[in-house]
Parts: structure tokens; sequence; C-alpha cells
């Protein structure tokens, strides 16, 4: 398997799971934040989604200005324009040369400053791991919101809880 293949299958893999917790948002409390510093749940999940047009440029482009922001109207409506994104991504992703993957650069700018220069695939495992942290923590706010977690990696807390 090639590491090309190996995304694929982690990218994959997480969309369900990103998905449904979207879904599990109690949408009157995305303003929910804990601690004045942090995040509020709701630009989290806008976060989350400008990450997914983070990676199509990436794939596409030699050049990426972070996103930093995706507008949205509900959980409803960020679980769709998640999906769609994430599809655009695996579709994209299908489409890549080893030579695009392996052998091109991206430059990553934030807010228009120069902040990384990495080989393309290693730029795609960076925000995918950044996807996941983010997800990290929009999960730990839920409960505190009034929701229930999805089984994200199977059993979990929840079930037992009911």
């Amino acid at each position: 398997m090639t590491n090309l293949d190996f995304y694929k299958a982690c990218l994959a893999n997480e969309k369900a799971a990103t998905i449904q917790l979207f879904q599990c948002l109690p949408t009157e409390n995305l303003g929910y934040r804990p601690h004045p510093v942090n995040r509020s749940a709701r630009e989290i999940v806008a976060h989350l989604i400008a990450h997914m047009v983070d990676l199509k440029n990436i794939l596409k482009e030699s050049v990426c200005t972070k996103t930093m922001d995706f507008d949205f109207s509900d959980k409803e409506d960020a679980a769709k324009k998640m999906n769609v994104l994430w599809d655009v991504v695996l579709v994209a992703l299908n489409r890549i040369s080893m030579n695009q993957w392996e052998g091109e650069s991206v430059d990553l700018f934030i807010k228009d400053k120069p902040f990384a220069k990495l080989p393309r695939n290693s730029m795609m495992w960076f925000v995918f791991f950044d996807l996941i942290h983010h997800r990290g923590q929009l999960s730990s706010y839920v409960r505190p919101m009034g929701g229930k977690n999805p089984p994200v990696y199977g059993f979990h807390a929840e079930a037992i809880l009911v």
C-alpha cells in the first residue's frame, strides 16, 4: 500500500465520524465555549469545514492560503456542506498522480503570511491531523452543551450512560 492509498483510506474512514459529531451538536448551544480563550463550538465547526476547502486547494494548487472560516446556518447545514466538500476532496485524491503527491511542494499561508512549505503529501497529512485534533476538541464540548457523543470509534461511555 502506498502512502497515497493509506491517506485515501484514512480520510474516507474519518468522514462519517465527523459528520455524525456535527449532527449530535445541540444547535441552540453552538455558542458554547468552555473558557473565554477557547473557540466556540460554532467556530470549531466552521474551522473543520474550512479544512476541507484547504485540502481541496492543496491537492489542486501549489499555494494554499488557509481558510479560517466557513459559513453555515445550523448543524444540518454544516453536516451537508462537510459531506459535499469531503466528497470533492476524495474525488480529487483519486485524480492525483504519484508525482504530484510525492514530488511537488505546497506553500501554506496563514493570514497572508508564509507558514510552511512542505511536500504535498506531508501538507495533506498535516491538515488531516489538525482536522482530527479539532474534531476531538469539539467532541469534548458535546456533553457540556447538552448533547450525546456519537460512537466515533465504537463502544463508548454514552452507551452505558443511557
